[in-house]
């Protein structure tokens, strides 16, 4: 049986938590405004991925822009978009109960890396 962290909705999640982290760098913030936003990501994780992607790139300027650490950390997270995004295909469909606790978990963990790394940055 495969573990928990190897499946999609696990890695997933700790996309989630990259893009979150990224816009928080962006608007120069360091709360994450989180749990109905995770409702809608579990519930269409492609749908909800392509719209963030859309977003990426000004945010990226946005917080490169704003130098000093915010701009090294935003190097780190913006590179971890593209190693997060599974090879295959991603599902339109909502993830079961099971999936939405793995995608949970990815997400609590690269949460707890960034904040590990820039705690002053995301809190």
């Amino acid at each position: 049986m495969a573990r928990v962290e190897e499946g999609k909705p696990y890695t997933w999640g700790r996309l989630y938590a990259a893009f979150q982290v990224l816009e928080g760098l962006a608007e120069g913030r360091s709360e994450l405004g989180l749990p109905t936003r995770l409702k809608v990501t579990v519930g269409k994780p492609r749908t909800t991925f392509e719209g963030l992607l859309a977003k990426a790139g000004p945010q990226l300027l946005a917080a490169r822009e704003k130098g000093g650490d915010r701009a090294k950390a935003v190097e780190v997270v913006f590179a971890d978009v593209a190693k997060l995004i599974p090879p295959g295909p991603m599902s339109r469909g909502g993830l079961g109960q099971d999936e939405a606790e793995a995608f949970r978990q990815g997400y609590e963990h690269q949460i707890a890396l960034y904040r590990k790394e820039w705690e002053a940055l995301v809190v």
